[in-house]
């Protein structure tokens, strides 16, 4: 009887393997550390680690009965671990939901309304009139827009500073933007519990950064003392100027990480330039 040697990978061949294979575990513990990174569940795999450690060390020590017991107790971590993760694995499966895997899927164009939307910003900047407006980009925010008042209309600097306006009903609240339209005012946010934001953050800072840490949209925020923040994929940038906000809303909406050039400012200036330079549509 023939002996046949059985087929074998080539070394060269196998060690490419074995590399990528640790390469694709390095890069989903990386992360998932960043993920969980400043958050709750970032304490609890402490815990878990902890727990693991106590059970090495009773093995190692002979100590059967504790042993016993974290043996007996480990098939429910599992699906104690679903129940305590289940909103950082639906961020997960978000973000791998939202990417285009294939070259052919349809990308976002630039927002074709970021100058109505900075020189809103300005304005309610210099009023000290506190807004907070959302942005939708590829994940869709329905569930936030029915908690709202439906708008449904055409974004315009005019329809964004009467909503915004202090004595109008609508001025609390987020403003939800789906494409070149206001979806709903007055819209409720799932706010972040990020223990690392800082305490003089308010109600709407932790808004912006809660609703960028569930979905991929970009959240301007306008603070009461004049401020201009912006949020997207669960960070922050605070006291950033109107160029740097329409800077950001560009890059977020172009398909190309790259920086775009921004185009000369015809309407929207800085707050420090002279009222005689402003066009004559800025100044009324």
């Amino acid at each position: 009887m023939n002996w046949l040697p059985a087929p074998h990978i080539p070394l060269s061949m196998h060690t490419f393997v074995v590399a990528l294979d640790v390469l694709a575990v390095a890069v989903l513990i990386y992360q998932f550390f960043m993920i969980i990174r400043g958050r709750r569940a970032f304490h609890v795999m402490t815990g878990v680690g902890v727990l693991i450690g106590v059970y090495l060390l009773a093995e190692a020590l002979g100590l059967r009965l504790l042993r016993t017991i974290l043996k007996t107790l480990a098939p429910y971590t599992v699906f104690a671990l679903i129940v305590i993760f289940q909103s950082d694995i639906r961020r997960v499966l978000a973000r791998l939901g939202r990417r285009r895997w294939f070259a052919a899927a349809r990308g976002l164009t630039r927002h074709e309304y970021s100058e109505e939307i900075a020189f809103t910003i300005e304005r309610l900047s210099k009023q000290k009139i506190g807004a907070i407006i959302v942005l939708e980009k590829d994940i869709g925010l329905r569930t936030f827009v029915e908690s709202g008042v439906p708008i449904d209309a055409v974004l315009t600097r005019d329809l964004l500073l009467s909503i915004f306006q202090k004595d109008m009903p609508l001025h609390d609240g987020a403003v939800i933007v789906q494409g070149y339209r206001i979806a709903a005012a007055n819209c409720f946010l799932p706010l972040s519990m990020n223990p690392r934001l800082p305490s003089a953050f308010g109600t709407r800072h932790r808004a912006a950064l809660g609703i960028t840490e569930e979905t991929d949209c970009l959240a301007i925020v306008v603070s009461e003392n004049g401020p201009i923040s912006v949020a997207e994929f669960g960070e922050i940038d605070t006291d950033l100027t109107v160029d740097q906000v329409r800077e950001r809303m560009q890059r977020h909406f172009s398909r190309k990480k790259a920086p775009v050039t921004r185009p000369a400012p015809r309407e929207v200036l800085s707050p420090g330039a002279p009222a005689e330079s402003r066009p004559k549509e800025a100044r009324r």
